[in-house]
């Protein structure tokens, strides 16, 4: 939808915040939210809430508030959750084996596909039910899977040439965990997952 090209990133970030505390609200019975409620719940701004939202069409009634399932609905038609979203994971190391862990925690159809790693002795191993494959087979497996999601846990020296096969073979979105900025084309999305800029951030604020 043309309409989407305009959002804003940020905004784009704020809508699975909205989605986790909308699904917790379906889970304990709650029909109706205001945007008042949310906004005490999130910390947000009630009006940017609602501004959020109505960048996407106009889901709320005033003075009843916003359906919860309907919302819930729309917000995971907009983020592309209602069919499963596969993802390659590249990197077997600690970080990768949590994430690929986690898979059985991953909701809204999202989940780990398939992994990567360059090292021998790793080929072949089982990590949450998946068999870890060689770098050569990567190319082959995300296009007969049609995967466009890929979750980046390798060296920083290694990230670009990676991030460059990944592109090759059709990814269109990347997690990056390595602690390097890498180069892509304006059709493919980047998002850096820095624990050590987090924390030091958070540092910042420690009395």
């Amino acid at each position: 939808m043309a309409k989407h090209e305009k959002i804003s990133e940020a905004v784009v970030r704020r809508l699975p915040i909205y989605l986790r505390y909308l699904s917790y609200l379906q889970q304990v019975n709650v029909t109706t939210v205001s945007s008042q409620q949310m906004g005490m719940n999130l910390d947000v701004n009630p009006a940017q809430i609602r501004k959020d939202l109505a960048a996407f069409g106009d889901f709320g009634k005033k003075g009843i508030g916003y359906d919860v399932n309907y919302l819930v609905e729309n917000i995971r038609q907009i983020l592309k959750l209602t069919e499963e979203v596969r993802v390659v994971l590249v990197g077997a190391g600690h970080l990768g084996h949590a994430i690929s862990n986690y898979n059985a925690y991953m909701k809204d159809n999202m989940r780990i596909a398939a992994i990567f790693d360059n090292d021998p002795q790793k080929w072949g191993k089982e990590v949450a039910g998946l068999l870890i494959q060689p770098m050569e087979e990567m190319a082959k497996t995300i296009q007969a899977q049609n995967i466009k999601l890929a979750i980046m846990t390798i060296p920083a020296t290694a990230a670009q040439a990676v991030c460059d096969q990944l592109i090759q073979a059709g990814i269109k979105g990347i997690l990056n965990f390595a602690p390097t900025t890498i180069r892509v084309p304006k059709d493919v999305r980047v998002h850096y997952a820095d624990v050590t800029s987090n924390l030091q951030s958070l540092a910042y604020y420690l009395t």
